[in-house]
């Protein structure tokens, strides 16, 4: 069953098991491996857009230079590639509805 305010792996296997029909097994392989493209394409340096779900996007941040808040020393930061998400408009309607 679904556990309380988080969906994983398991609670989609369970839902494509009973939706399509697939063995257990089968569903939670079929979950694995849309995860594991999905974090391949975002490892090659690839967006990965779910049409009415939203897009997981890099973006590559540049050096700057922060402060430590306790001391006030400025300290560099350094650049890195970051991972965000947006959702899709669909899904924000979905959201603010409630359903």
């Amino acid at each position: 069953m679904r556990s309380v305010g988080t969906l994983t792996r398991a609670d989609l296997a369970e839902s494509i098991n009973r939706r399509v029909g697939l063995s257990r097994a089968d569903s939670l392989e079929m979950v694995e491996a849309i995860l594991q493209h999905m974090s391949g394409a975002l490892a090659e340096g690839e967006n990965v857009k779910i049409s009415g779900f939203g897009t997981f996007l890099l973006r590559d941040k540049a050096e700057r230079i922060g402060r430590n808040p306790k001391t006030g020393v400025e300290v560099p930061i350094t650049p890195r590639r970051v991972l965000t998400f947006r959702a899709s408009q669909m899904l924000k309607d979905r959201i603010s509805d409630g359903s």
